[in-house]
């Protein structure tokens, strides 16, 4: 019974619609006897009944179609889970919070009475940095900070495992439907176009699941970065210095306001050269993939 309720809880809180589908095949289950999938192929996606096949829920019945294994314990599993945190594909009241917090610190980009709140709060934290440190060390510095930070939220948060067995799933279909197309069988064709709709509710759960990590990135970076822009902008910073700035790739520019590549000034130029480069760098580092292999 141990077992089972723990089966079941696990592929609750993967996906908080599998409750209603353990139902579906129970009571199917104990009306028929068995479960086929054409049984509960119109409540049922492929990729929800393949789940309970690997998590051994539904075991094979020899050829009859499948049984649910401990049926018992999976009535009492459902009678007592709890509804899960989490919904819209994995995204949590607290991930949808960050949200609208990342999105209001946005705004600060077009007005500077909010940038100027947020750079004068930030500067209590930075400010120490930015008098021992050339402003392109504290760039680096924050890039660094930045890139750790997203680096560690993306592993914590991106379901690698999700985006993989939906990627098998995906690589499945095509290789049957290939077969099909081979035997000319229109009615297993069928059947896999039917397939592959249902799977669209899958594919736009794993795109959520991947932006998962964004608001939260957003939430320290935005800050990070409207600190740096009210330096450069509104403090002025390296504006009226007579010493000459060497940009890798680029050469030598006059401030840090000089335009790069057409409207991109200087410091964002740098600012994005640092990021990119050092995220890469702590990702291989740290060995955090963001995508399944």
């Amino acid at each position: 019974m141990a077992r089972t309720a723990q089966k079941v809880e696990s592929l609750v809180a993967e996906d908080a619609s599998m409750e209603s589908s353990i139902e579906t095949v129970l009571e199917t289950a104990e009306d028929n006897g068995v479960v086929r999938w054409s049984d509960v192929s119109h409540e049922l996606t492929s990729g929800q009944w393949g789940r309970l096949i690997e998590k051994g829920i539904l075991v094979d019945a020899g050829g009859d179609g499948f049984v649910i294994d401990d049926p018992g314990g999976v009535r009492e599993a459902l009678e007592d889970a709890e509804p899960p945190e989490e919904d819209d594909g994995g995204w949590s009241s607290w991930d949808k919070l960050a949200l609208v917090g990342s999105l209001g610190l946005f705004v600060g980009y077009w007005q500077p009475s909010i940038r100027d709140q947020i750079g004068n709060t930030i500067d209590i934290l930075l400010g120490p940095l930015d008098a021992v440190l050339p402003f392109y060390l504290v760039i680096l510095v924050l890039a660094v900070l930045t890139g750790l930070w997203s680096t560690l939220l993306q592993d914590r948060l991106t379901n690698l495992e999700g985006m993989s067995d939906y990627q098998s799933k995906q690589e499945e279909l095509r290789e049957r439907e290939e077969k099909a197309k081979e035997r000319d069988d229109e009615e297993a064709l069928e059947e896999i176009r039917q397939e592959q709709m249902e799977m669209m509710t899958d594919q736009f759960g794993m795109m959520k699941q991947q932006f998962r990590s964004m608001p939260w990135i957003m939430l320290f970076t935005i800050p990070v970065f409207l600190w740096v822009y009210w330096q450069v902008l509104g403090v002025g910073v390296g504006s009226g210095s007579s010493s000459v700035i060497v940009m890798p790739l680029i050469g030598e520019v006059s401030s840090w306001q000089a335009g790069i590549i057409g409207p991109m000034q200087a410091w964002i130029f740098w600012y994005i050269l640092c990021s990119m480069s050092l995220s890469q760098f702590l990702r291989k580092s740290l060995n955090v993939q963001t995508s399944p292999t």
